[in-house]
């Protein structure tokens, strides 16, 4: 019976950590819950007046105005037009980063929303609609409405959050520098000293209030390339005085296809070779001196990536060779994301938080995805972990959604609530488990 009184004291200290978690989940639903409008208008103006990479300067002075309206302190300019904001708790403890990418693509909105973009802008020297086709705008208006809510609990935190508004996420015209990677080389991770990072990003193809996630590489790493045939011109009624350069371009995509079908160990991990753009000629009756090509490459290892880049280039290289033809491969040509990795331990000790978001059975392990993410520069840094929130209308078919990067891509409003309730949950719950 002498160890009574000291079992009392642990069950009673039990009982007050309990107590205080439910506590925060009580507060964090509720705060949630009375936000949830606010977040749907932000996103709705982000929408209506999205914002291409490097370019976010009215979406970044919303940002920063709203952080400051809250007492956080906010750095601007940082990666050419990311914002940052840091809250300090009250109490000690681990700092925790929490990521949104702010950029738009560009893409001609065709959706029927009220809030439907109108922008237009000029990428790459063309002039294009502008839209977020991709979630980008949800994103922002969560981790605002995240950052409201931690701050009016900053006295309960037990450490330190970094916001991270992060434009170009999306890539850049070629020539310009920005990012996640630009951001970790301005120190965005180092002051103060980040012990942790969590990302997100909407799901066009998963239904509101399901969250998704998979540990080790989540997402593939991806590099675009060029490729510029070199032949001879002639009339086209001449074809034998040409090295017709787009004959030699079409044996070079087709030649390419055997790099994933017999290079790679697809028992192993994906990975994936596209050319997606080709440009050569200008009339019918003349056999063009060039085409240009423009592509992606999407892996998971170093090893694969290193053996797709060799074999891309021995292949484009020797065919063109073979046809009489010259051709120049630049790969990487203006981007190279690496993978996206998800610490596995810390992906497993931050489940029950997405659960709680969520509810346990809303929350899935899904395969990986060939998609790319520079949040992967920030996972190389510090361990991190990225998850996915479902943004299709409840009772819709995933397969007649729109995919990311379409023109009439549509996100339910109703979806954000579930992902400000997890970038809570991970915060207060990392900084329970790692209390310093």
């Amino acid at each position: 019976m002498r160890y009574a009184p000291f079992i009392a004291v642990i069950l009673l200290c039990t009982e007050l950590v309990t107590a205080q978690k439910n506590s925060h989940q009580t507060l964090i639903n509720t705060s949630a819950d009375k936000i949830e409008q606010k977040v749907i208008n932000w996103r709705h103006d982000f929408h209506q007046n999205p914002e291409l990479g490097n370019r976010e300067t009215r979406t970044s002075a919303i940002i920063s105005d709203h952080l400051r309206s809250l007492g956080i302190e906010v750095k601007t300019g940082v990666a050419v037009t990311g914002v940052v904001g840091v809250l300090k708790g009250e109490k000690a403890g681990p700092v925790v980063a929490l990521r949104a990418d702010m950029d738009a693509l560009p893409v001609t909105e065709k959706t029927d929303v009220p809030f439907a973009s109108k922008v237009k802008a000029t990428y790459n020297g063309q002039e294009s609609g502008v839209m977020h086709a991709c979630g980008h705008d949800a994103h922002v208006a969560i981790l605002m409405g995240v950052a409201e809510i931690l701050a009016g609990m900053k006295k309960e935190l037990k450490g330190t959050v970094v916001f991270i508004f992060q434009p170009a996420e999306e890539g850049l015209p070629k020539g310009e520098k920005g990012g996640a990677e630009l951001m970790v080389k301005e120190g965005v991770l180092d002051h103060p000293k980040v012990d942790v990072i969590f990302g997100l990003h909407m799901n066009a193809q998963s239904e509101v209030g399901k969250l998704s996630y998979h540990p080790g590489g989540a997402m593939a790493g991806a590099s675009d390339l060029k490729i510029t045939v070199k032949g001879k011109p002639s009339h086209g009624a001449s074809p034998w005085y040409s090295v017709d350069p787009i004959v030699v371009a079409a044996q070079i995509v087709n030649n390419l296809q055997t790099i994933v079908s017999r290079n790679i160990n697809l028992t192993e991990n994906p990975a994936v070779v596209t050319i997606g753009s080709i440009h050569g000629g200008n009339r019918v009756n003349i056999i063009s001196e060039q085409v240009e090509m423009l592509g992606t490459v999407r892996s998971f290892t170093d090893e694969d990536e290193t053996l797709i880049f060799s074999r891309v280039k021995q292949i484009v290289e020797k065919t063109a060779e073979a046809a009489g033809a010259t051709a120049l491969v630049e790969i990487p040509y203006s981007s190279h994301y690496p993978a996206t990795f998800n610490k596995v331990a810390l992906t497993s000790a931050m489940l029950p938080s997405l659960q709680k978001a969520a509810g346990a059975g809303n929350v899935e392990l899904v395969p990986a995805k060939t998609w790319a993410e520079d949040f992967s520069f920030f996972a190389q840094k510090v361990p991190g972990l990225y998850f996915f929130i479902g943004g299709l209308p409840k009772g819709k078919d995933p397969n007649t959604s729109a995919p990311h990067h379409a023109s009439n891509f549509f996100i339910d409003d109703s979806a954000f609530k579930t992902g400000v309730k997890a970038f809570c949950n991970l915060v207060f719950d990392y900084m329970e488990l790692n209390g310093k």
